[in-house]
């Protein structure tokens, strides 16, 4: 999860009205996005919201094109993903201590979660549903991988990550690992979800710690999604409720147009 919010409209001029004629003319390329010509049509689409200083992307026809270069971006992504490529990994002295906080509000803002009486609910296609507490969880085999945490908004960092193996956790409980989806809801009404080979990816965990210690209130206590082949929106924090699904559910930045797949 990153600290992302939707692009300022400050970056257009705020008193220019759409110049309809504009688009008309350009109505041919925005239908015309398509496998050969996402590169001319992105290109084309940034030049005419510079040229004509419109924010042309609140318009509606615009929207739809966007969203479909959205799509079609995730499809490619999907395609060129290799559940057994590892991501690199660092020596623990790179490990920045406290790692970075990162959420959409302020670290004022987070509210604490209760360990003690904290459960992890199964929804969906698992066979066997019953509550986990921090405590089970915490006995299971445990990973640790020391990684690099990428902001979309372009800032990184390198962590340290214990918990449990997302895949070896999906076994335990009988999930359909056929399904499609793995879909997440977090304490703070955050949700998002990964593609079943992300999910299954090695380094894929529900971290429990960093650096060693049990991991700390703003960096998503008591469990949080950790993955190596995803930008950092995409690791969520204070788990609440894992789904495997095969039905597609819009997660908080999807809606807000993000790339969905938005990984390696």
């Amino acid at each position: 999860m990153s600290s992302i919010r939707p692009p300022s409209k400050s970056l257009f001029r705020p008193d220019t009205r759409i110049d309809q004629s504009v688009l008309h003319e350009n109505q041919s390329l925005l239908a015309s996005i398509e496998r050969r010509n996402v590169l001319k049509g992105a290109l084309s689409l940034g030049a005419l919201a510079l040229l004509t200083g419109c924010d042309v992307t609140e318009n509606d026809q615009v929207q739809v094109a966007l969203r479909a270069v959205s799509r079609w971006n995730d499809h490619a992504a999907a395609a060129l993903f290799r559940q057994n490529h590892l991501a690199p990994t660092y020596a623990p002295s790179q490990v920045l201590k406290p790692p970075r906080f990162n959420a959409h509000y302020e670290v004022e803002d987070v509210k604490p979660i209760d360990g003690m009486t904290w459960k992890l609910e199964l929804f969906g296609r698992i066979a066997d549903k019953t509550p986990w507490t921090a405590a089970r969880l915490a006995a299971l085999p445990e990973q640790t991988m020391i990684i690099r945490h990428i902001c979309v908004e372009g800032w990184d960092y390198i962590g340290e990550w214990s918990g449990v193996n997302l895949r070896a956790f999906l076994q335990q409980v009988g999930a359909d690992t056929n399904a499609k989806y793995v879909f997440f809801r977090c304490a703070d009404g955050y949700t998002e979800s990964l593609d079943m080979a992300t999910a299954t990816h090695p380094q894929t965990m529900l971290a429990m710690k960093y650096a060693g210690e049990v991991l700390p209130d703003p960096f998503g206590y008591p469990l949080r999604l950790r993955t190596a082949t995803k930008l950092g929106f995409k690791n969520a924090k204070w788990l609440t409720a894992l789904e495997v699904t095969n039905e597609f559910q819009e997660t908080y930045y999807s809606k807000e147009g993000f790339n969905w797949f938005s990984g390696i």
